[in-house]
């Protein structure tokens, strides 16, 4: 028996625990009692909703998969920040030379985009699909009451850092005006921003200028982040033209419609179950319409009256013939829609 669901606050203890296998970069999910408290009361707020999935009778905690339904707030003066990627293109007759020069532009996002954030699996339970049904489970939520949520949705994907910590982008740029090394000015950035537009100048940067070792990890993943990059390009996502400030990774984004699990679902009636045989494969994201919500992938066979479930994937569900569901398939192709023109207030620093 399994199935995801929102975090509660006495999965403290296990999330710290989860938390202790993750690595550098994910400043979302750090082995901090106090931080994690606090993220699982934002996600009680419903202004950050964090999902856990719990495995077994005993109902152990193996992975996480958040939202920030919006990033920059406003009225407290703390902006979304950003390197924004501009290229410019300069010429000389008198040479007969044209130069391409690639610039970052420090962007500060009042009142943002959705975006997609802590994203682990223990490392012990990962393959058959478990990693695809967690990262998705996200767009069911959205699914269930997309007003909630921005009209663009974004995902900061982790840059590229060593076993160590270290981050080639974060020395050749951060490194020179916080003079801290890249663990604690990434581990900071979630606590309080402030040091940021304290610090971090707001004139471009020619990135001609860096070293090669920077200019090469900028706008690239971590080994451990391509497969949650080919998903969400496989949903829609694509490069926003902005990368993270301190390890130099890029930013994805998506018209909240056009995200292929969330274009794709429904709301349909559980109208029976089937018994398990060896032609049942998980297909289907199935989440429950009402109530408290929960989530997995499991096999289904449509009806003209709506769908059949697995008597198990019923039970994980926590739902009963006759109740409403939403379902989409596990894979498909996205469709492409997107609209550059967003009400998004975007500033310059």
């Amino acid at each position: 028996m399994h199935h995801i669901r929102l975090v509660r606050p006495a999965d403290l203890d296990a999330l710290f625990d989860l938390a202790g296998k993750s690595t550098y970069g994910l400043t979302t999910l750090t082995p901090d009692r106090d931080r994690l408290a606090m993220r699982i009361e934002e996600s009680e707020t419903g202004e950050s909703p964090l999902l856990v999935w719990v495995e077994g009778a005993e109902q152990r905690l193996i992975g996480t998969a958040g939202l920030f339904t919006h990033v920059g707030d406003s009225s407290k003066g703390e902006p979304f920040y950003a390197f924004r990627l501009e290229r410019s293109i300069h010429r000389s007759e008198a040479l007969n030379v044209r130069t391409e020069v690639d610039t970052l532009h420090l962007a500060k996002i009042f009142d943002g985009p959705t975006e997609l954030g802590t994203l682990f699996l223990d490392p012990q339970f990962r393959g058959g699909g478990k990693g695809r049904v967690l990262s998705l489970s996200r767009f069911m939520l959205i699914a269930r009451d997309p007003e909630h949520y921005d009209r663009q949705v974004i995902a900061e994907m982790r840059g590229v850092i060593d076993q160590d910590g270290r981050s080639p982008f974060w020395d050749a740029v951060g490194r020179h005006f916080f003079k801290v090394d890249f663990p604690i000015a990434d581990t900071q950035s979630f606590r309080d921003k402030r040091f940021i537009a304290e610090l971090m100048p707001s004139h471009p940067i020619y990135v001609p200028l860096l070293p090669e070792q920077a200019r090469e990890v900028i706008g690239k993943v971590h080994t451990d982040t391509e497969p949650a990059l080919r998903l969400l390009e496989s949903e829609g996502f694509h490069e926003a033209q902005m990368v993270d400030i301190f390890d130099g990774g890029p930013c994805i984004r998506c018209d909240r419609k056009a995200i292929r699990t969330i274009l794709e679902s429904s709301r349909v009636e559980l109208t029976g179950v089937f018994p398990a045989s060896q032609d049942a494969k998980m297909d289907t994201l199935v989440a429950t319409a009402d109530g408290p919500f929960r989530c997995i992938g499991g096999a289904t066979r449509r009806t003209a009256d709506g769908i059949q479930m697995l008597p198990s994937d019923i039970e994980s569900l926590g739902v009963s013939v006759g109740d409403s569901v939403i379902v989409s398939p596990l894979k498909g192709t996205a469709k492409a829609f997107w609209n550059d023109k967003t009400a998004n207030q975007v500033e310059s620093s």
